[in-house]
């Protein structure tokens, strides 16, 4: 009996000892490097900042680490590369090309230098609306550098415009929007070097020294019927929303297409 007592005593401890073994793995910390991320030093909560989130109603213990990626070099004003070999297009918008010598191009890609210089940290954001990569391979995101949005800095210091590719709107869409204009308005960055630029929100930017067409306002003339609130002449010359003041209702077949969007509403 005595025998008997000792190995089902010994069986209750080892039993013990799995089950505290086990108990503390599960109160393990996340760790960085295994797979608890779907992609690589990103995170999809878009008020997420620092190196955590926190998804609303969850306890602290059940946070997603936000990984952070290297930057290894800046390649022009609206892509990175970063230090795993990969190379990030910063997603809804657009800088003056440095390999064609656009006028603001090589400002452009110096701002984003002073942004995100080589060597920082950064935290990208896909957004579930786009499009994850381009045809290049490159990963469309959204960066931050800590709680700054670099898309919308850019945009904001006139270093670049927006590009609703295909007339997709992601979640910062209105953001950058309402940045561009303002920059715009106080001529920063290409909106002053560059005067002949046109905002198109539909199209990759075309920097130009040119001084910028007249601008058409609300007022008398031969108006195209296609559009109200604004007296828009029909074509020619084709127009585009840099030379129309104010959004306008597209109600004919829009023969200069301001309405990109289809929503019934040109140059919001």
């Amino acid at each position: 009996m005595r025998h008997g007592v000792g190995a089902a005593s010994a069986a209750t401890v080892a039993i013990l000892v799995l089950a505290g073994s086990l108990a503390a793995c599960s109160d393990a910390p996340l760790d960085e490097a295994g797979p608890a991320l779907d992609d690589v030093g990103e995170v999809e909560d878009a008020e997420a900042a620092g190196d955590t989130t926190t998804a609303p109603g969850t306890s602290r213990a059940k946070k997603k680490t936000a990984r952070l990626v290297a930057v290894a070099e800046v390649i022009d004003g609206d892509t990175i590369g970063l230090a795993d070999g990969r190379r990030v297009r910063l997603v809804q918008i657009d800088a003056p090309e440095v390999r064609g010598g656009e006028c603001f191009s090589v400002e452009a890609t110096r701002a984003l230098e002073r942004l995100v210089p080589r060597g920082s940290r950064v935290r990208l954001e896909a957004d579930p609306r786009l499009d994850r990569e381009d045809r290049y391979g490159r990963l469309l995101r959204y960066v931050f550098e800590q709680r700054t949005n670099v898309n919308v800095a850019l945009v904001r210091r006139g270093a670049a415009s927006v590009w609703l590719y295909e007339g997709d709107r992601g979640r910062y869409a209105s953001t950058l929007l309402a940045a561009a204009r303002q920059a715009r308005s106080d001529r920063r960055g290409l909106w002053g070097s560059c005067p002949g630029t046109r905002l198109d929100p539909y199209a990759a930017v075309e920097t130009s020294r040119a001084q910028a067409a007249p601008t058409y306002a609300v007022g008398g003339g031969a108006c195209d019927p296609s559009y109200r609130g604004a007296c828009i002449p029909s074509p020619p010359p084709d127009l585009d929303c840099t030379q129309v003041d104010g959004p306008v209702a597209v109600v004919g077949s829009d023969p200069h297409r301001f309405d990109g969007n289809g929503d019934g509403v040109g140059c919001e």
